[in-house]
């Protein structure tokens, strides 16, 4: 264990609290467990962390995410996620099959919904190869967090939006029954809807889409 790992360890211990932990562990459905530390205070520790041991001005280290992730509570992923959000920029393609990795592990949407958008968004923009080569793997995969992953990579990407690819992978989708593949078609939809309102209007018109994808998609559509 790196004695980065065990500065945080420190911090998180220190302040952990069990009176917080249980609801927050029932919030996600008993999946995880938690220090109970609750978000603006570890924001506070995470920050301290980041000064002290000025990994943030390293290289991008898989060696710390890992250690994070496999930690038994869920404040440490969390902390990964900042960490994989403050080193966006030094992301490259050959980290997509980490990323995949991480979604694909301990997954459930707290995790899937930062790591989407954020770490594989910007190697999708950076390398627009891997749509062909990984992302169109994605919308059709088994595992149904990468389905999602999928349906949201483009999420923070406005007018650069692949309105096309979008659609398809919607299209491809739009069948499953699970919950969160038809709530991250809503979501796509309605954050895509910010940006050209009458596409996403006569998509929605003319596609066959489930009652929750509608509801949410529809949001902001007159």
């Amino acid at each position: 264990m790196s004695s980065k790992i065990k500065l945080l360890m420190k911090l998180f211990e220190e302040n952990r609290n069990q009176v917080n932990a249980e609801p927050m562990k029932n919030y996600m459905k008993n999946h995880f467990p938690f220090l109970g530390i609750k978000s603006p205070l570890r924001k506070e520790l995470e920050k301290q962390f980041f000064k002290e041991t000025g990994i943030l001005k390293e290289s991008f280290s898989k060696e710390l995410i890992e250690e994070l992730w496999e930690k038994d509570e869920r404040e440490y992923q969390y902390t990964a996620l900042v960490y994989i959000e403050k080193s966006l920029n030094k992301l490259q393609k050959s980290d997509l099959p980490f990323m995949e990795m991480l979604i694909t592990t301990k997954s459930w949407w707290d995790t899937v919904d930062a790591i989407a958008p954020k770490a594989v968004g910007k190697i999708a923009e950076k390398f627009p190869e891997v749509v062909e080569e990984t992302m169109n793997g994605w919308a059709v995969s088994e595992n149904m967090w990468l389905r999602r992953a999928a349906l949201l990579f483009q999420l923070k990407y406005k007018q650069n939006t692949n309105e096309e690819l979008l659609y398809h992978y919607i299209v491809q989708n739009a069948a499953r029954p699970e919950f969160f593949i038809r709530k991250a078609i809503g979501w796509a939809l309605r954050e895509y809807s910010k940006t050209n309102p009458a596409s996403v209007k006569q998509f929605i018109g003319g596609t066959r889409l489930a009652p929750l994808s509608v509801r949410e998609g529809s949001k902001y559509v007159e």
